[in-house]
């Protein structure tokens, strides 16, 4: 098949901290490779593509396209659009009233020129680039449409790690790390760290551990206070672990009693389904976005949990961060940075043969790089509560590990 002439990027869904790198990694590899296939970047993600609204990529940004390496965000903007809500499409004034957002989208495509369609997005936004793939191949469009796995939660079926999450955990440890220090601004404070992830506790638990890394790099002087036991984490809460919020009181007040403060590291999906439940008990209206997710912002996990907890553990303030927006909008890390360019130069590469999916290492297929077939890409992915180092981690601060994904009330 002949090669590409013109490309399409675009970034959607949420941030996180590769989309900036990837969007340069591409223009630097289709650069390297063929400085004459065309490049355009659609604003604004899915909506972009819908009113026809694109950056040209040239000489100049390809020639600088380094720079976007050392950035956080998207430069060229996300948003969350779904090309099959088609009533949430017309309100938006993306589609008129009876059309198809997914042939909208299609024949922009073609009245842009473009052959390869590059997303760069977590599960949803692959979710709708495997919908709008099937599309192009059902009505012979002749489009390919590739994806990179983009999402803080790390929880892409079957992909073994996500461009981004690696950063958004060494972010997340490190404005921890200054919150903490809150902990001597009152008596008996309780300080709770609300980290993205709505069904899949790794980010946290990882966020967890990186922290603790930064405890153990520190020096410490107890006889004036400075004493790791009070910097420490004293829980973890992850969605996939059951919660005895009795014991886990019982537990906490011991360590208020003995070094006046507790810190909490809580997923923002832990306990969403006892939020809930009260809510519809109290007749109020559970908030959702376009895909159906509950928006997590309005019910605010981390408050709920300070509630919780304020009154069983003796606490006299009560302090809940969160540190989503500070970790997903970071730079990517060298880690992530590597991952990223090895994903984007196999991007590069399925491209050139017209190979559709999404770039990924295949837990399925014994962990190979690999371009994953759309059908088989989902959301979702639970944390392994038994790996071995989340074992380590909650051994060390005296927390038992719950077996069930549903919380005790």
């Amino acid at each position: 098949m002949n090669k590409p002439k013109k490309v399409a990027i675009l970034t959607a869904g949420g941030l996180a901290p590769c989309l900036s790198s990837a969007i340069g990694s591409l223009i630097e590899r289709y650069t390297e490779i063929d400085p004459t296939i065309e490049i355009i970047c659609y604003r604004s993600g899915y909506k972009g593509l819908l009113l026809g609204d694109s950056y040209e990529v040239t000489p100049e940004i390809r020639a600088k396209a380094g720079l976007l390496h050392r950035f956080g965000g998207s430069p060229i903007g996300n948003s969350r659009v779904k090309l099959t809500n088609v009533k949430d499409c017309v309100k938006r004034g993306l589609v008129q009233e009876g059309e198809d957002p997914q042939k909208v989208a299609a024949d922009q495509l073609i009245k842009d020129g473009v052959d390869i369609l590059h997303t760069i997005g977590g599960d949803d936004t692959n979710t709708a680039a495997a919908d709008l793939a099937a599309f192009l191949a059902r009505n012979n469009y002749g489009l390919t449409v590739i994806g990179l796995p983009k999402t803080v939660d790390n929880d892409v079926y079957p992909i073994k790690q996500s461009l981004g999450a690696w950063t958004a955990a060494e972010q997340g440890a490190r404005y921890f790390a200054n919150v903490v220090a809150e902990n001597n601004a009152n008596p008996r404070m309780l300080i709770v760290h609300e980290v993205m992830g709505r069904n899949c506790g790794w980010l946290t638990a990882a966020t967890a551990q990186e922290y603790r890394k930064l405890l153990d790099r520190s020096e410490w002087l107890p006889a004036i206070g400075l004493d790791r036991n009070a910097f420490e984490v004293h829980a973890v809460f992850v969605p996939e672990m059951a919660i005895d919020l009795a014991a886990e009181a019982e537990r906490l007040r011991t360590v208020m009693d003995t070094v006046d403060c507790v810190n909490i590291f809580v997923s923002e999906g832990a306990g969403v389904e006892a939020i809930v439940e009260e809510m519809q008990a109290k007749g109020q209206e559970v908030p959702r976005d376009a895909f159906g997710h509950i928006k997590l912002d309005a019910i605010n996990p981390g408050k709920w949990f300070g509630e919780q907890f304020a009154a069983m553990i003796g606490a006299e303030k009560t302090l809940v961060q969160k540190s989503g927006y500070f970790a997903r909008a970071s730079a990517a890390n060298i880690e992530d940075v590597r991952l990223i360019k090895s994903c984007a130069d196999l991007a590069v590469e399925c491209a050139l043969r017209r190979e559709s999916g999404v770039m990924g290492h295949d837990e399925d297929q014994n962990g190979v790089l690999r371009a994953i077939e759309f059908p088989r890409i989902k959301g979702g992915k639970p944390f392994n509560i038994d790996t071995d180092w989340f074992g380590q981690t909650l051994a060390e601060i005296g927390q038992t590990k719950g077996a069930k994904v549903e919380v005790s009330h």
